[in-house]
């Protein structure tokens, strides 16, 4: 399994200090970024994927919960924070784990440790196979693809996909007329289609290359939908698009 890619976002410097020490002990866990400004943490998930948050509940102009509502996409979180009333909240919101404050090491751990288990759950999930009614691997005999929703197989064309978007264990597949919702990977996913019209451009975002209308900064719409480039993606992106110009 790769090292879960983690972040720590909360205004008490210290606290920020204690889960940088914490972090640093723990093999499989990478805390590349931390905030005390959870604007500034907003602003780096438009563009940067990641797969967990450590994250403060009680801090100034914006909550912790407030904070999670308004991602488009949430990570695993493990709440941390100095006031036990908020534990009811964090289990709603499916949190990983819930630490108070002072955090001791053994509950850090305990709560990273989930966090694996979560992950390599998610992981195994990517290579589970299912069968279609008919074959899909090869692109060139075929121009469309079944999506198993539930009990049902929907039957979609691949010039019909405008954009998958990636859902914790599921994706959400968008076309003009519906969003078909399946237990799969993007990385399985993303194998199913042909490499000509689709590009992921970001962990949550596969795009129909067919269906861009405009490219600008970190950004890419895609039939009105603003979808974010991810530094992870851009290079691999902005090769393809300079190559269709030349």
């Amino acid at each position: 399994m790769n090292p879960i890619r983690a972040i720590a976002v909360d205004d008490e410097p210290l606290a920020l200090e204690v889960i940088q020490r914490f972090a640093a002990k723990i093999p499989g866990l990478d805390l590349i970024a931390v905030f005390g400004n959870p604007i500034e943490a907003v602003q780096y998930l438009q563009t940067e994927s990641i797969d967990l948050i450590f994250l403060d509940i009680q801090m100034p102009d914006i909550t912790g919960i407030q904070f999670l509502q308004s991602l488009a996409e949430s990570p695993m979180i493990i709440f941390t924070t100095a006031y036990s009333q908020y534990a009811v909240d964090s289990y709603e919101l499916n949190a990983v784990d819930y630490l108070l404050k002072p955090i001791p090491f053994d509950r850090f751990l305990k709560a990273v440790n989930k966090a694996i288990m979560q992950m390599k759950a998610h992981e195994a999930l990517e290579h589970q196979t299912e069968t279609p009614p008919e074959s899909e691997a090869n692109h060139g005999e075929v121009n469309y693809l079944f999506i198993k929703s539930d009990t049902r197989f929907f039957k979609v064309d691949y010039k019909d996909i405008l954009y998958i978007e990636g859902m914790r264990d599921y994706i959400a597949v968008h076309t003009p007329t519906q969003k078909i919702l399946t237990l799969m990977s993007m990385t399985k996913m993303l194998a199913k289609l042909p490499e000509r019209d689709f590009m992921r451009v970001h962990k949550s975002y596969i795009i129909g290359l067919n269906h861009i209308s405009l490219i600008q900064n970190n950004r890419v719409i895609v039939s009105d939908k603003e979808i974010p480039i991810s530094h992870s993606y851009k290079d691999a992106f902005l090769k393809f698009v300079e190559g269709m110009n030349t």
